[in-house]
């Protein structure tokens, strides 16, 4: 069966679950989207988005040094007890953060953390080379919008597909791992560190401000 796209982010929005978990949830529900929530529901994946409103204050900072050295991240991840901050799967989390900072360098921690000034000089970019490609006029901002998805994957980490499994996304991590543990979890930032580069612009020292 054939799931539509839409379907699938329509009940993300709804549930705060995975996009392959609400994928999965359709599949099994024949496409059904009320049988799909309480499939979800019934996994604990669809409480994520009420727990995401939650105070999370404690937590713990996380490094990873790379490459001899050469490369290093801090990342703080929050919760909501110290308890879960002791916990094992939390701290696994944490690290697989580092790992992931590390590996693709995001320039954000989310989608909303882009300055409009960026945005505006990426949708200028894309909108010329869409025109350098020919297409007509009346699409290119559906292209320009579309194409901005691969730029919010590439560099805005909670977007991007964890480098252990593509077909999730660190959001989707984030979002299963509150289902298990049952707090509200907060990338709250990160920081990378190179040998050699120049000095990290703001940027590249994210924080989410969320709870």
């Amino acid at each position: 069966m054939q799931i539509d796209a839409k379907a699938v982010k329509a009940l993300r929005e709804k549930t705060g679950a995975g996009m392959m978990d609400c994928k999965k949830a359709l599949l099994e529900a024949g496409g059904d989207e009320e049988k799909a929530i309480i499939i979800l529901r019934e996994k604990g994946l669809a409480a994520a988005a009420r727990r995401a409103g939650r105070v999370a204050a404690e937590g713990i900072v996380e490094s990873y040094i790379h490459l001899g050295g050469k490369v290093g991240v801090l990342v703080e991840v929050n919760c909501e007890t110290d308890f879960v901050a002791r916990n094992e799967q939390f701290r696994e989390f944490a690290r697989n953060i580092c790992l992931q900072v590390a590996a693709t360098n995001p320039r954000y921690l989310d989608k909303d953390d882009v300055p409009e000034a960026v945005l505006e000089q990426e949708r200028t970019i894309l909108r010329n080379q869409a025109i350098r490609e020919g297409k007509p006029e009346k699409v290119i901002d559906r292209i320009v919008e579309g194409r901005l998805g691969k730029f919010y994957q590439e560099n805005c980490l909670l977007e991007q597909p964890y480098i252990k499994d593509p077909d999730r996304t660190i959001r989707d991590l984030l979002n299963e791992l509150m289902a298990k543990i049952g707090e509200n979890i907060v990338i709250r930032r990160f920081c990378r560190f190179a040998v050699g580069e120049e000095v990290e612009k703001p940027s590249s020292c994210c924080s989410s401000e969320k709870n």
